[in-house]
């Protein structure tokens, strides 16, 4: 464990249909995320859910959902975590986000 260190699993909970700046939120959250050099990300479209309003979306066959539910997922450090916070505070008009403490090791290669 003498590699690892301390870091933050970042997830943002998010509507396939929520928009900011003309776009899909979740492209510009991982947009966002690549201009701050976060390790990586990646964006995960739900089958079905619910959220603060009480509403399920889902993907049924018989009913298309146009605004099923996304995680977006960042792991990396404590402090570049931090760093990225407040840049989607004010896009996220609905959603949650949700911060673990993990330990990681990031492996790059040399390319």
């Amino acid at each position: 464990m003498d590699d690892f260190i301390n870091g933050y699993k970042l997830k943002i909970f998010l509507g396939e249909s929520d928009k900011h700046d003309h776009m899909p939120l979740y492209e510009w959250v991982l947009k966002q995320a690549m201009e701050h050099k976060l390790s990586g990300g990646t964006v995960i479209r739900g089958l079905s859910g619910y959220g603060s309003h009480s509403q399920i979306h889902s993907a049924k066959i018989l009913s298309i959902s146009c605004d099923l539910p996304i995680i977006i997922e960042f792991n990396d450090t404590v402090s570049n975590i931090e760093k990225f916070l407040p840049t989607i505070d004010e896009a996220i008009k609905d959603g949650l986000v949700t911060l673990e403490n993990i330990q990681l090791k990031i492996y790059k290669s040399s390319k």
